[in-house]
């Protein structure tokens, strides 16, 4: 089968998912106070991942990215239930959350919370999830 030339979408692709990461790294972090957080940054995330696996081949993507995305689910299931289970052992209720604010180097004080943890690993668990169900779809050809 003769390979297709598609150098300007692989160019345009660049850009574009760059500003997919950037639109989803923004959701996820607005979250806790806006619409957004874990899950739809989750799946605007895992759209670029999916982005990229449509224009360059399954093989390219996995060297560049070697990840085992069903791994990564795990991890943020792990992640999102321990922190959940965490607040146990401080004796509040369970998904309780405490907050503070820290001065970070580059970007000021600023408002950091536990909910953060909580919604990494659910962004984590979507990406894992999102991709894992792609991948499997496209090796079913």
């Amino acid at each position: 089968m003769k390979k297709v030339n598609d150098v300007i979408l692989r160019t345009v692709i660049k850009g574009v998912v760059l500003i997919i990461l950037t639109l989803g790294v923004y959701l996820f972090f607005s979250g806790h106070n806006a619409p957004g957080g874990g899950f739809i940054g989750g799946l605007v995330l895992g759209s670029a991942i999916v982005l990229l696996y449509i224009t360059y081949d399954i093989e390219t993507i996995q060297k560049k990215m070697p990840f085992d995305f069903k791994k990564v689910a795990a991890l943020g299931v792990l992640l999102a239930t321990g922190t959940a289970i965490g607040s146990l052992y401080f004796d509040v209720p369970f998904l309780s959350q405490t907050d503070g604010y820290f001065n970070i180097p580059i970007l000021g004080e600023k408002h950091l919370s536990t909910v953060t943890i909580f919604e990494a690993g659910v962004a984590l668990t979507v990406i894992g999830t999102l991709v894992t169900i792609i991948l499997s779809i496209s090796e079913d050809d």
